[in-house]
């Protein structure tokens, strides 16, 4: 769908101008990829409870409504003036503040290029950060008018497919340089500093990632890492509010619902593929985690899966993204 280039300017509002763009493209609840790379849209019309979700290094933007993301009991809202940001893949839960079908919710997800980052502050150039470290990886930040400006740029690429390839990336690297002026920098530095913490535990999570089916021995993985064992443990509970085995329990539980969902899995061989030694086991730590049991879950998401494939989008692709 073709977007009139010039919404932004008539439009009240920078955020508003986003969400006419958004709303025009995705005109059916739910997450949506782009052809620019790491760009997603959503959209929700109802308020909803915390959903299970995985954050991925990124930026949020709300140009319509209001959200909380959920991580370790501590409840981040943002909404048109304030953005999310998140510097690690992240389990959290993900709730739906502010949303009708009148005036649904409407944003968009851009994962960060860590690596982008790194080069931007090792060209210098950047004012110091004012700011102390951060514990945390998650943060919520002022959306300013030349952040959210080009944010527009890059919506407005969507109707110029043919320069996608040529002027996303640039349109990309001055967000992030905008990233690295806001109130979030300190944040930003902190996990693409090679000699720091975050940056270690990132690893550690990469790591968890590709291995969460094999036995997880701590101090192993701490000096995979170069930390001490209790220095790993403390600086990894405070960056994803959670320990890595708990970590590792988070990842497992999701891949097997994934797999039984998608692969159509039983709920012994899903248990017993993603490292579980005992489906009982596994069962109880999958109700624990998202409310009700496997099989029951399953039927659940089953049935939504099947709407949604009934509606035949034909402006952009679904995809799963944090939302």
């Amino acid at each position: 769908m073709t977007i009139n280039n010039d919404t932004l300017a008539q439009s009240t509002s920078p955020q508003e101008a986003l969400a006419q763009i958004i709303g025009a493209r995705i005109t059916q609840p739910g997450d949506y990829a782009t052809p620019i790379a790491g760009l997603g849209f959503f959209r929700r019309e109802h308020p909803s409870a915390p959903v299970v979700c995985m954050v991925e290094p990124s930026i949020i933007l709300v140009a319509r409504g209001e959200k909380r993301l959920w991580v370790g009991g501590e409840g981040y809202l943002y909404d048109t003036s304030r953005f999310l940001i998140t510097s690690l893949d992240l389990p959290a839960n993900s709730e739906v503040m502010v949303a009708s079908p009148e005036q649904p919710c409407l944003g968009l997800t851009l994962k960060l290029d860590l690596r982008m980052l790194a080069e931007l502050i090792a060209q210098g150039g950047l004012p110091p950060s004012r700011d102390k470290a951060v514990g945390t990886s998650v943060g919520i930040g002022s959306a300013t008018p030349t952040l959210l400006a080009s944010f527009g740029r890059l919506l407005a690429l969507l109707d110029e497919p043919e320069a996608i390839p040529v002027l996303a990336p640039l349109i990309q690297r001055e967000i992030h340089y905008r990233l690295l002026l806001s109130d979030q920098a300190a944040r930003l530095r902190q996990i693409t500093a090679v000699d720091g913490q975050g940056y270690r535990i990132a690893k550690a999570i990469d790591w968890l990632k590709l291995h969460y089916a094999s036995p997880l021995r701590v101090e192993e993985l701490a000096a995979r890492v170069q930390m001490s064992a209790p220095t790993f443990h403390h600086h990894f509970r405070q960056l994803t509010a959670m320990s890595p085995l708990q970590y590792q329990k988070w990842l497992r539980l999701n891949e097997a619902r994934r797999l039984m969902l998608n692969e159509h899995l039983d709920v012994s061989s899903a248990a017993f593929k993603v490292g579980y030694e005992s489906p009982s086991q596994f069962s109880r730590e999958y109700s624990r985690l998202f409310g009700v049991p496997p099989k029951r879950d399953m039927a659940v998401l089953r049935g939504r899966t099947n709407d949604i494939n009934a509606y035949k989008s034909d402006t952009l692709p679904p995809v799963a993204l944090h939302n």
